[in-house]
């Protein structure tokens, strides 16, 4: 495995710290989220999972705790939109450049605005997917938020 992404070029790109953590991918895991975070022995509030969203018709990238479900309304509300959707697998993609299951915020191929669970924040690092399927890269939640743009605001239910 690679330990070289447009995830980690990103990071590396920015001057952030952050460091390289693999681990065995299981495809059939209930929570791949869930799967990653025991595998690398960190609770799972510190790992975080980002999912491909639509608001009004308009990409959007959420990162949230892997033990959470994130909120429609609230996503749509952090955006100042009606409606959240979650997108199609395959529009992800295309869209991001990276497959399911290793969606990683940074370096995606097309920019779209991101939102962070504000709770995250309150972590002294985080891990989030670093490109790839058994790839996290572990890194200051501020951090993250600084490579991405992010807003933080409460998105889980």
């Amino acid at each position: 495995m690679s330990k070289t992404t447009r995830a980690t070029q990103s990071l590396e790109k920015l001057g952030l710290k952050f460091t390289v953590h693999t681990y065995d991918y299981d495809p059939d895991a209930a929570s791949i989220g869930l799967q990653a975070a025991e595998a690398l022995g960190v609770e799972p509030a510190r790992v975080l999972k980002t999912l491909m969203a639509e608001v009004d018709g308009k990409p959007v990238c959420a990162v949230v705790p892997t033990d959470c479900e994130v909120s429609m309304k609230k996503l749509a509300g952090a955006f100042g939109a009606k409606a959240a959707k979650m997108m199609r697998p395959a529009d992800a993609e295309r869209l991001t450049g990276y497959h399911v299951g290793g969606i990683s915020p940074f370096g995606q191929k097309k920019r779209v605005p991101v939102a962070i669970e504000e709770a995250a924040l309150g972590h002294a690092s985080v891990f989030l997917n670093g490109g790839q399927r058994g790839l996290q890269v572990e890194l200051d939640p501020n951090d993250a938020v600084k490579a991405v743009g992010a807003i933080a605001r409460a998105l889980v239910v």
